[in-house]
């Protein structure tokens, strides 16, 4: 492709709304450009970049024995309404009617369509196993979209679904799809790490998520360097520390005026955060509970959530009205003593003795409380942070952030059997068909690998998913010598089957060479003063430095470098 022609439009300044690098530099190199909040639009380059990722995924997931077909994203209601996620998935679906006021929605996911096409095609035990794909894209309305592609309300996902006779089929074909993502990951030259994960509303008896280590991952990830232990935050089990209890001290009302939070508690009484229980009041759907953790800790409000057996989305802090109604008291002062509603207590909260908590009077907490003065449920409710003995070794846990580019889940038969999806066994009885399902982000793989592949001047493509692989630049166009030569290096690549670029622009050579490194091309041939002499420039991006070559020399090395690398 001639720069002359490509339909290009870079920007020197970084955009004003755009936070992380990845989005950044999609909208300065001409990958995608906004359409709205959450919506994006991939030009030429972002689209050969997509392609490419698409694939890769597509050739793995061929050799899996996958077969890829392609959904409708424009969804009757029924299906989900029978699985019950119509309303599970709330305001994140985008939801619509037709002019004989049906109920649609634009697909954020497509178990229940899939489900639904083999139950209409597949009898016979005969048929199964199978694995079914398709690379489309889908619709969330996210809250709050951000981060460019890493969280849209439209992106292109590439969803596979299993369908087996038993739980050791299903187990064959989880096993399957978990060596396939690897080889993507692999390929992709991604820095990932996989974690065990929630379902959410999935469901499912179990998940592993694929995570890009990034600081900008909206995930956390603990993983234990003795075991190798890895797992979202959302999922990670909290131990039970054994705690030395003390001896019961009685408990007593102290007067805190005006002091609400944990920090202004700490100042108030002189000592620190591990004395104090903080009591948190939640609702989710028609469901009021307090749920206490220690005074320096978080709630997870996934494990809250599940243990409750409500969607994530439908669990938030109580209003003011609903945290009087309950306690007694303003906001800042509840406690688990005499509270009307449930209480769930961690389990860390469980083994400490003569704790501070708030005393549901306006101004006033308690000291010296005990397990003993108030009845709870326990449950393991609190996020696990750095230094938390690993759940499967003890060791101490360490924390990352991770962009999640992948999700595979055992699903069982929750959509199988709410949609009455069965077949025909050896005796001619219906059976309940067992499902997996596995998910990749295909546009958020290519935030991520920005994440991890770029410098101060730009992109750094990994070669597999480079938009061209060569970038020929001739630093003056109109020296006949120059352009002649670096047209012959431009057609001997393409010759040899290199995505080549060729900067024919009548611009500065260092508006070429800044061009070039901001797109991210791996390999620069650079033809300048030394042309007559069959003497180019060749330059890796992933270099600092470049090196004089013969012409030759040039093409081969780029030749070898991209075959060597794809």
């Amino acid at each position: 492709m001639r720069m002359s022609k490509l339909f290009l439009s870079t920007l020197r300044e970084v955009p004003a709304e755009a936070e992380t690098v990845s989005h950044q530099l999609m909208l300065r190199a001409g990958i995608i450009r906004k359409l709205a909040a959450g919506v994006y639009s991939y030009l030429p380059l972002g689209l050969r970049v997509l392609k490419k990722v698409e694939n890769i995924v597509r050739e793995e997931m061929d050799r899996a024995d996958a077969q890829e077909l392609l959904m409708s994203a424009l969804l009757p209601a029924e299906s989900y309404q029978a699985s019950g996620r119509w309303e599970v998935f709330g305001p994140n679906m985008f939801k619509l009617k037709d002019r004989n006021n049906r109920d649609f929605c634009l697909g954020p996911t497509h178990e229940e369509i899939f489900t639904e096409t083999v139950k209409a095609s597949l009898k016979s035990y005969r048929q199964l196993p199978v694995t079914l794909y398709q690379i489309q894209t889908k619709y969330r309305d996210e809250s709050r979209p951000r981060f460019g592609i890493i969280r849209s309300r439209e992106f292109v996902m590439k969803d596979a679904y299993s369908f087996d006779r038993t739980w050791e089929g299903l187990d064959e074909s989880y096993n399957k799809m978990y060596n396939a993502y690897c080889k993507i990951f692999d390929r992709l030259g991604l820095d990932y790490i996989v974690v065990d994960a929630d379902s959410g509303a999935m469901g499912g008896s179990g998940s592993q998520e694929f995570m890009v280590k990034s600081e900008v991952g909206e995930d956390t990830i603990a993983h234990c360097p003795a075991c190798n232990y890895s797992a979202n935050v959302e999922k990670a089990e909290c131990l039970l520390v054994p705690a030395e209890k003390e001896a019961a001290k009685t408990r007593e009302k102290i007067h805190t005026p005006n002091v609400k939070t944990i920090d202004e508690l700490v100042a108030f009484l002189n000592t620190d955060s591990t004395k104090f229980v903080k009591t948190l009041i939640y609702t989710a759907n028609d469901k009021t509970v307090a749920v206490m953790v220690r005074g320096d800790r978080e709630v997870n409000e996934v494990k809250l959530a599940n243990h409750l057996g409500v969607n994530a989305d439908d669990l938030v802090m109580a209003s003011p009205e609903v945290v009087t109604a309950v306690t007694g008291a303003a906001v800042g002062f509840a406690g688990p003593v005499g509270i009307k509603c449930p209480v769930i207590c961690d389990r860390e909260v469980s083994v400490m003795s003569n704790f501070i908590v708030g005393a549901n009077e306006t101004d006033y907490h308690f000291i010296n409380v005990n397990t003993e003065d108030f009845e709870a449920e326990i449950v393991d409710v609190r996020v696990i942070v750095a230094g938390d003995a690993c759940p499967k070794c003890g060791q101490p846990i360490t924390t990352t952030q991770g962009i999640e580019v992948g999700h595979i889940f055992k699903l069982g038969t929750k959509y199988t059997e709410a949609l009455d999806c069965t077949y025909l066994d050896e005796n001619g009885k219906p059976q309940t068909i067992i499902m997996g399902c596995y998910g990749i982000g295909v546009s958020r793989v290519i935030a991520a690998a920005i994440e991890q592949f770029s410098d101060e001047n730009g992109l750094v493509w990994p070669v597999a998913i480079a938009p061209y692989q060569v970038s020929v630049v001739p630093v003056n166009v109109k020296d006949e010598e120059q352009a002649k030569l670096a047209d012959k290096i431009y057609e001997d690549l393409k010759a040899q089957g290199i995505e080549t670029l060729i900067d024919d622009r009548e611009e500065r050579a260092g508006v070429k060479f800044k061009d070039a490194d901001l797109i991210g091309i791996p390999v620069r041939i650079t033809v300048g003063k030394k042309a007559a002499d069959g003497i180019v420039e060749y330059k890796l991006r992933t270099d600092d430095a470049a090196c004089d070559v013969s012409v030759d020399d040039a093409v081969k090395n780029a030749v070898s470098y991209i075959k060597e690398n794809l």
